[in-house]
């Protein structure tokens, strides 16, 4: 059941030295709820995450979750958070078992209910088989898995993720992810921070877009993509040294800027006439002698979305109405 804000960030703001990693963030998670926050390597989500695990305090601004100030009543705050942060940090001279009922009994339980929470995750998990191993034998997919459980092992009301499934193989994060919904469904709400666009795009209920310590964009998944606007002709490149010369040549041809993906080999043009659009893009394409894998169009995404967003040197914040229950 949703309806109420679970965690309150009003005008946060943190810096270190002459680097200001926050300018004044606002933003709310309704109970029940996933925010995905997006942002680019520097952009503030990892200092607001740790404002928000009690581990730094912020220079102004206020940090609520369930209402509780995270600097005043910081140890209330740690006994209703899990966190997981962005590498594993379980104990390998310990098995698993072992360590999620240490993390019990740091979280107050008594000796039997700790055991039986760390069973009950480790079953959740696919972790019971390995429960009695040392961690020091535990795959790098295993490993995230039980750092998860650890953040569990409370049953918090809220979960902070942080890159939660970076550097796990395609399958353990697939997996990861319908163990979040599940939780999700049970009534957690949860903050995720991710570099993976399509991760955000199945979990996130809403989503926040952060860039030089401010939000830049808020909304769900589906809102945001219609920012972007129409369709989206999309060219990949044989050679990734040809990316930078087919955005020259396809300047001026959609309803904005075609973008680069260097990484992916591609550029995307936004584009409100998709069939002109591409037959132009195409004879521009023959013309030149690139060599290319793919043109087509297609729907936007939110790298799309991501991508055009992150390049404007200060986009309009977007407005949208709040979740309804």
């Amino acid at each position: 059941m949703t309806g109420y804000p679970c965690i309150t960030v009003e005008g946060a703001e943190k810096s270190f030295g002459s680097t200001q990693a926050l300018a004044g963030v606002d933003i709310e998670v309704e109970q029940g709820t996933v925010l995905g926050l997006l942002g680019r390597n520097g952009a503030g989500k990892t200092t607001l995450v740790r404002i928000l695990a009690t581990l730094l305090a912020p220079d102004a601004g206020s940090v609520r979750i369930a209402g509780h100030d995270v600097v005043r009543r910081a140890r209330m705050v740690r006994s209703l958070i899990g966190f997981a942060g962005q590498f594993a940090a379980v104990d390998e001279t310990l098995t698993g078992r072992e360590n999620l009922v240490l993390v019990g009994r740091l979280y107050g339980l008594r000796r039997k209910l700790a055991r039986e929470r760390a069973d009950e995750v480790l079953q959740r998990l696919s972790l019971t088989q390995a429960a009695d191993r040392r961690v020091a034998t535990y795959s790098g997919g295993m490993r995230r898995r039980l750092d998860l459980g650890a953040s569990l092992v409370g049953r918090p009301m809220v979960l902070i993720m942080d890159e939660p499934t970076t550097g796990l193989d395609p399958r353990t994060r697939i997996e990861l992810w319908t163990f979040i919904e599940e939780l999700v469904r049970e009534g957690t709400t949860l903050l995720l921070t991710t570099q993976y666009l399509e991760e955000a795009d199945r979990l996130a209920d809403r989503i926040a877009v952060i860039e030089r310590g401010r939000v830049i964009a808020a909304g769900r998944p589906d809102d945001l993509k219609q920012r972007f606007g129409g369709d989206v002709v999309e060219v990949r490149a044989t050679s990734s040294g040809d990316v930078e010369r087919l955005v020259r040549l396809l300047d001026g041809l959609g309803s904005g800027p075609p973008l680069a993906d260097l990484r992916g080999q591609r550029v995307t043009l936004p584009t409100s006439e998709r069939v002109q659009t591409l037959l132009a893009a195409a004879r521009r394409i023959e013309d030149s002698g690139i060599a290319v894998e793919d043109l087509g169009v297609r729907r936007p995404s939110l790298d799309d979305v991501f991508l055009s967003l992150t390049r404007q040197p200060s986009p309009e914040p977007l407005k949208i109405a709040p979740l309804t229950a």
